[in-house]
Formats: C-alpha cells, sequence, structure tokens
C-alpha cells in the first residue's frame, strides 16, 4: 500500500466518508431521561426539515463541518420516497485544502437508494457524478460531467442484482436499523463499484460526551467495517452512537483512516421539540 498521500488527500479523506459510514443521526424532550422504546416510527427518523451539523477533527484540530438536510417526501400511486442533500465544507484557515462537496440522494420508503448525485469542486469548477438505479433492469447508470453543463463526459452502465445504499442513504440506513441488535451485510454503491458495509447493531446502551450539550448523552452504539474502497483507497473499521430515544439522530462517529481516528461529532440541530436525550444509568 501506497502511505505517500499528498496532504491535501489526506484532509479531504474524513470529511467526504463520514457520508459513507455513518451511515449516519416531538413527542417528548429528549433532555427528559429516554424511555424504553420497542419499536420505532419512521416519520420520527424522517423528520422533513431535520437539519443536522457534524463537526469534523482529527487529533483535536477542527477541519470541517458537514450539514445534512431531510429536504422532502414523495410519493404516487405505488410508493413513497425521501430526498436529502448533505453539503461538505472545510473551514476557512485550514491549510492547502479548500474542500466543497454536496450529495444529495433520493431512496425509498424501504431505504435503498434510487438516485443519487455528488458534486465535487475543482478549482474553478464543480465535478458532477450521477448515479440512476433501474432496478427492474437490474442496472445502474454513471454520468459524468460538469456542473451546469449540457454535455455528459462519460456514461457507463453496471449490473446490479440487489437494493444498493449510496453514500447519502446508508446515513439514513443506520438510523432506521438502529434497534435490529444483530449484524447486516449492507450491499454499498460507491464511487462506481459495489462493495459491503458489514454493520454490527449492538443494541448496548451507552453515554457520550459532546460539546453542544453540558450533560452525558444517552446513546445506542455499533461498529462494523466497510468492505469496499472509498475516497483515496480508504476502507476499514468505524463506530457510531445514535441517539437512544425515538429519533436515532447520529450524535458521535469515529472511523479509521491511514493517519488514524477522526472524530465526527454533533454541535447543531434543527429538530422541533428534540434534544439530546440525557443519560440515565437505568438500563433501557
Amino acid at each position: 500500500m501506497n502511505f505517500q498521500i499528498p496532504l491535501m488527500k489526506i484532509i479531504k479523506i474524513p470529511i467526504k466518508v463520514l457520508i459513507i459510514l455513518v451511515g449516519s443521526l416531538i413527542p417528548f424532550l429528549g433532555n427528559a431521561v429516554s424511555q424504553e422504546i420497542n419499536t420505532w416510527n419512521k416519520e420520527d427518523i424522517f423528520q422533513v426539515g431535520e437539519e443536522l451539523i457534524y463537526n469534523v477533527s482529527y487529533l483535536g484540530f477542527d477541519l470541517g463541518r458537514i450539514k445534512i438536510k431531510l429536504l422532502q417526501k414523495e410519493s404516487d400511486s405505488t410508493s413513497s420516497w425521501y430526498k436529502a442533500v448533505a453539503y461538505m465544507d472545510t473551514y476557512k484557515g485550514v491549510p492547502l485544502v479548500d474542500l466543497h462537496s454536496v450529495f444529495e440522494s433520493t431512496f425509498s420508503n424501504e431505504i435503498y437508494s434510487k438516485y443519487f448525485q455528488a458534486r465535487d469542486k475543482d478549482n474553478d469548477q464543480w465535478k458532477l457524478f450521477k448515479y440512476h438505479f433501474i432496478y427492474p433492469e437490474s442496472k445502474v447508470l454513471v454520468e459524468e460531467s460538469i456542473w451546469k453543463s449540457n454535455t455528459v463526459n462519460r456514461r457507463d452502465t453496471i449490473s446490479v442484482d440487489t437494493f444498493y445504499q449510496d453514500g447519502l442513504s446508508l446515513f439514513y440506513f443506520a438510523r432506521g436499523h438502529l434497534r435490529d441488535k444483530k449484524q447486516l451485510k449492507v450491499p454499498v454503491f460507491v464511487n462506481e463499484k459495489k462493495g459491503y458495509a458489514q454493520i454490527r447493531f449492538t443494541g448496548q446502551q451507552k453515554n457520550e460526551k459532546i460539546k453542544a450539550v453540558d450533560y452525558p448523552v444517552d446513546v445506542l452504539y455499533f461498529d462494523g467495517v466497510a468492505e469496499f474502497i472509498g475516497v483515496f483507497g480508504l476502507t476499514g473499521g468505524f463506530e457510531g452512537w445514535f441517539s437512544n430515544d425515538y429519533a436515532h439522530v447520529p450524535i458521535l462517529a469515529k472511523m479509521k483512516v491511514l493517519i488514524g481516528n477522526i472524530r465526527i461529532e454533533l454541535m447543531e440541530w434543527k429538530k422541533p421539540g428534540w434534544s439530546p436525550p440525557r443519560y440515565s444509568n437505568r438500563k433501557k
């Protein structure tokens, strides 16, 4: 393995892969003690208008932030689906890098990807990648172009034999399956390649501290392994801590990259009636 990776690429790793791995983040206030939840409601987890903002750091140094929004829910006579977007930006003053990326995903009510596109800023241009999942025909159409241009630089067709997650829908898939208490092998389509994410939903209640609140947060822990090659050859283990309440909001995530462990922490949110639930040692 070649470890001679430019600093610019190293700094870009944690921000973009968060979406892939973590696949990530009402009726009572989250500051109250969480009540036992045996079932979950999609409308509570997938709340249209929800906005979650995360800080990305490495060894205590802040690199950038990620903002994830659930934009809308649509339906027709046969199905329903959600649309979500994630904005990824480095902070001003981070040396040698100026990263700006946008992920957009349309995923079904059953939580698998229907359409995905990613925009990456490259100097003064935005490169655009689109994935159209056409499951009845067992294929995904891939397009590469320059954003806002009328020219497609490259087209490709890749066969698929099951439902797949994209880099953003995986975030919501993990939220939907948080309480499964089992290991899942999840098909993913990332960087125009098919792979898997092994996710072990443990159901273990823990508490974690974040800067956004002055109390320990009640969370459920899971971990897993990315069995696919991500940005700049990334692959390997990850951990997640999601809120132990009706909303299953991602509170904290850690992932392993070539340079060590990256921390992704919830710092702001817009979700009416919700705050990170306060931890109690009462068993859930």
